[in-house]
């Protein structure tokens, strides 16, 4: 009885010292599921966070000399007539290798048998005039193209829909440029130019001046007329 005492106490004993380790090899096993989550947690965080910041609003961005924009493949630039779309390429390049393709409302250019540069699946900002559109080839390492707008009385946001657009409170027209309007053209501009200058300094607009002015004449004929509820009253084109 004795020696068979003695097995059971030894027995407990191996019980007990294993017990332990058994426990911690669990632990170390279920340590990577930990690990796994906690990453997938993360990438998770990371997933939101980007999402978040393309749901932002885009700050609009600040013109070049043109009145475009520069980009890592093209620059634009534009008057209110016409758009102009500068496309480097390899030096050498003859103009037989370049497609250019212009429709009312997309445009597509390339080198022959390449990824296109701009590949024509976006559209155009506006529609524009396809038979008054030309492109060239100048030096052989730079492709020039020219859209004539249909509405020749706005400025373009951006190229492509969908593009970075420009600040348009930093639009400004050339002034070389407006000399070679039209009479009717050149008021629209200069009063464009005008409106543009007067909301930078908070000042009322030249249609809100002509309302205030009207407002002034009808009380000076007729003193005792209410234009309290007139406070908005502009002068109509």
């Amino acid at each position: 009885m004795a020696i068979l005492s003695d097995f059971n106490e030894d027995d407990k004993n191996n019980q007990i010292t294993t017990n332990p380790s058994s426990h911690e090899s669990q632990l170390q096993l279920q340590k990577p599921k930990n690990n796994n989550i906690q990453s997938q947690t993360k990438d998770d965080q990371k997933k939101q966070e980007e999402k978040e910041e393309d749901e932002k609003p885009k700050q609009p961005l600040l013109p070049n000399k043109l009145n475009g924009l520069d980009t890592e493949k093209y620059s634009w630039g534009q008057s209110l007539e016409e758009i102009n779309i500068t496309i480097p390429v390899p030096p050498g390049t003859e103009a037989t290798s370049i497609t250019v393709v212009i429709e009312t409302h997309k445009i597509k250019v390339g080198l022959k048998d390449q990824v296109p540069i701009i590949d024509g699946e976006r559209e155009l900002f506006q529609g524009v005039k396809v038979e008054d559109c030309l492109w060239s080839l100048e030096d052989k390492k730079t492709v020039s193209v020219l859209l004539t707008k249909i509405d020749r009385m706005n400025w373009w946001k951006s190229l492509l829909k969908g593009d970075p657009e420009i600040n348009m409170q930093k639009v400004e027209p050339a002034p070389s440029r407006l000399s070679e309007l039209d009479l009717e053209t050149r008021s629209m501009v200069e009063k464009m130019m005008f409106d543009q200058r007067q909301k930078k300094k908070g000042l009322p607009t030249s249609d809100e001046i002509a309302g205030q002015d009207m407002m002034k004449k009808i009380m000076s004929q007729h003193p005792g007329i209410d234009l309290s509820g007139a406070k908005n009253f502009t002068r109509k084109a």
